[in-house]
């Protein structure tokens, strides 16, 4: 887009009214010849109120007045990152909001959206329709900056999933894949759908389209209110380009007017040219509100006028950018502070004619009655379970650091092991040898499923991502991880296991063999459910296996092998540690399993000849006798079925109780507005067919 010749900042305010006013025709004739793709639309004020407004009826009107925003800011009290902002988005328009970094952008879009954190404190009143109504299900969707998708997908498999969980049941399997590929074509992925998304490990899409998958996903439902936080980041100026014209140029064929609203860090001369109105912070103060095509002439008008050829956002961002104001070599006396540029802009627009407009036509919009919004259908809860059962096993299938990897180091520490306990005999020697053997396979081998907590932390990544546009809820995510796990898991402990059961020459009888390989596959579900719980409360990779390691490590210890449990010390090891520690069970099960049934030659002298397993138990080992070993594994099983329940209630108790932390502390005791009651997450409707 060529600039306008505006006059030098040594010109007066007049002279660049005079200047602007001649070029003004000749700068709106280029934008609108530019941008073909974009169709043009009637002026707010016309679509806000009387016939105009009847088109819009099932779009989306949000409007926010006086809105702060304050973060604690420990001892030296709160820092406000948006001052009392005002504003508004209507149907059919792309509202940008633009600004340095740290001016609040990302602030004001998770506040428009509802998912500010806890730790922050919001005022002023903001309005969907003219009312103060949740934000529901299928009517918004939010793409965030991060594309947390899953790797292993192609683009056509991660659109078509998400698909089967977002869309109703009463669509058809061949409605749904329609849909799914009507969107991708849409977005200009069609020669990719075949192409897996890609990570760290393997080469697939690029940038621009991974932002596009993402944004294919959240408009499946054909959302009325469509929230983008910086598309374009990291994006060359043709990707960016290409990903907002899609955006609007999708968003022209919509029968119902989409309402758009992206947080934009510096775009393209192209990319401006696509917005409809522009929000422009600094500091979290608004410098400009107002119509895209007329943010030139403000600037102007106060001073500040564009250069020619140079891309007006770029412009407007240097101008209010004080990060870097002064340069050492033209001296301070040569340039106008950053701070200077912002409180005359600031005080400039308050006082203008834009803001005067902005406030009416908000209060046009809340006095209009556009309806409430009501809540589409979505996928039952049996649906959901079973389509992220399909893609989590197809997943774990095509990762290799998932599970295959960890098949390979179970099979060298299995054939390690088989070769240091080979052929252990029948000997009064073994009796310890088989006790040494069973306790590194309980304890050590089974520790090694940690491994996998990497790849689980990215499915929590796109589980979080996912329940927060509300495309399912907490328990269809934990049967669907589980039931997947199923068949991998089995694979772990029955391969493994036969080596280093047959080897040694442990207790013969497939019955023996089968309850092993039970104990071990209880025990590895139980080490992955543990992972999932620390999964929940530390999501930092780092800490998570640090965390995870230390809490085995204990059970470890108080297990009652390396001390027997008679020996433990009461006020910890003994109690509690001994009976919440799985490897207590885990051990006491393998050893009835084991040496029950058997018999050894005794090394004492005078004394009987032989010694049967069950006084090796009772004596040696320590072991509770009164308990079936059936029964110490119906405890490890129930104890997976304990931890993946917490894993389930910590998500759900953070879901709801966050909303109600977010809404005391937006309070201000000096202010008497009144927030807007929109939830942190969307609805959790994907768990309403579950207790």
């Amino acid at each position: 887009m060529s600039s306008l010749p505006y006059p030098s900042k040594q010109s007066s305010a007049s002279d660049h009214r005079l200047n602007y006013q001649s070029t003004s025709l000749r700068y709106n004739h280029e934008i609108k010849a530019t941008l073909e793709v974009k169709t043009v639309v009637p002026p707010p004020s016309s679509r806000v109120g009387g016939e105009g407004a009847a088109t819009d009826h099932n779009g989306v009107f949000l409007t926010w007045e006086d809105l702060w925003v304050t973060v604690s800011n420990g001892k030296k009290g709160s820092k406000s990152i948006l001052q009392g902002l005002t504003g508004y988005a209507q149907p059919g328009e792309l509202l940008a909001i633009m600004g340095p970094s740290g001016c609040g952008k990302s602030t004001l879009l998770d506040t428009l959206a509802g998912r500010l954190g806890s730790n922050t404190r919001q005022t002023g009143d903001i309005l969907i329709n003219g009312h103060k109504q949740r934000l529901a299900y299928g009517t918004s969707a939010y793409v965030t900056q991060d594309e947390t998708l899953i790797t292993t997908l192609t683009v056509k498999e991660a659109v078509y999933y998400s698909a089967q969980l977002q869309l109703p049941d009463s669509m058809s399997r061949a409605e749904k894949k329609e849909r799914a590929e009507v969107t991708i074509r849409e977005m200009g992925l069609q020669d990719a759908m075949n192409t897996r998304i890609g990570g760290w490990g393997s080469k697939g899409l690029s940038g621009g389209q991974k932002r596009r998958v993402s944004i294919c996903i959240e408009i499946l439902t054909h959302p009325k209110l469509l929230f983008l936080d910086e598309p374009t980041s990291g994006l060359d100026s043709a990707a960016s380009y290409y990903v907002m014209s899609r955006i609007v140029r999708f968003d022209r064929k919509d029968e119902n007017r989409r309402t758009v609203i992206a947080s934009i860090h510096q775009p393209s001369g192209e990319v401006f040219q696509l917005f409809d109105s522009l929000c422009l912070l600094s500091a979290g103060k608004v410098v400009y509100f107002g119509p895209a095509s007329q943010a030139n002439e403000f600037f102007a008008l106060n001073g500040f006028p564009c250069p020619t050829l140079q891309n007006p956002s770029d412009h407007f961002l240097k101008t209010i950018n004080k990060d870097f104001e002064t340069d050492p070599e033209q001296g301070l006396e040569d340039a106008i502070t950053a701070e200077v540029a912002i409180n005359t802009l600031t005080k400039a627009y308050k006082s203008s004619d834009h803001y005067q407009q902005v406030k009416r036509l908000v209060t046009e919009i809340c006095e209009k009655d556009c309806g409430t919004l009501e809540e589409r259908s979505h996928s039952s809860f049996l649906t959901q379970c079973l389509v992220l059962t399909r893609r989590s096993f197809v997943n774990m299938y095509r990762d290799l650091g998932y599970y295959w990897l960890r098949v390979a180091i179970y099979v060298a520490l299995a054939l390690g092991l088989a070769t240091l306990f080979y052929n252990l005999g029948s000997d009064n020697d073994s009796i310890q040898d088989r006790g040494s053997l069973l306790m590194f396979i309980a304890s050590f081998l089974t520790f090694m499923t940690i491994g996998g907590f990497p790849s689980f932390v990215e499915d929590m990544k796109v589980f979080e991502r996912e329940r927060l546009n509300g495309h399912y809820g907490a328990t269809a995510f934990v049967f669907g991880n589980t039931f997947s796990a199923f068949p991998y898991l089995l694979l772990i402990s029955v391969i493994p296991g036969a080596i280093t059961y047959y080897l040694p020459g442990l207790h013969k009888g497939y019955e023996h063999f089968i309850y092993f390989v039970l104990v071990l596959f209880a025990c590895m579900m139980l080490v992955e459910s543990l992972m999932m719980t620390v999964a929940s409360v530390v999501p930092n990779f780092l800490m998570g296996i640090i965390t995870g390691a230390g809490i085995q490590a204990f059970m470890v210890l108080g297990g009652g092998f390396f001390r027997l449990p008679n020996d433990l010390p009461q006020p910890f090891w003994k109690y509690p540690m001994y009976y919440i520690a799985f490897h207590k069970y885990a051990y006491q099960g393998m050893f009835k399993n084991e040496f029950e049934g058997l018999t050894f030659p005794s090394n004492q002298a005078g004394g009987p000849r032989t010694i049967p397993g069950e006084q090796i138990l009772r004596d040696r080992w320590q072991v509770e006798m009164g308990v079936s070993k059936w029964v110490d594994l119906a405890i490890l099983l129930g104890m997976v079925v304990l931890y993946r329940i917490l894993f389930l209630v910590i998500i759900k108790t953070t879901e709801k109780i966050k909303p109600i932390i977010t809404a005391i502390v937006s309070v201000r005791p000096k202010q008497t507005t009144q927030i807007m009651e929109i939830p942190l997450t969307t609805p959790s409707h994907g768990d309403q067919s579950v207790v």
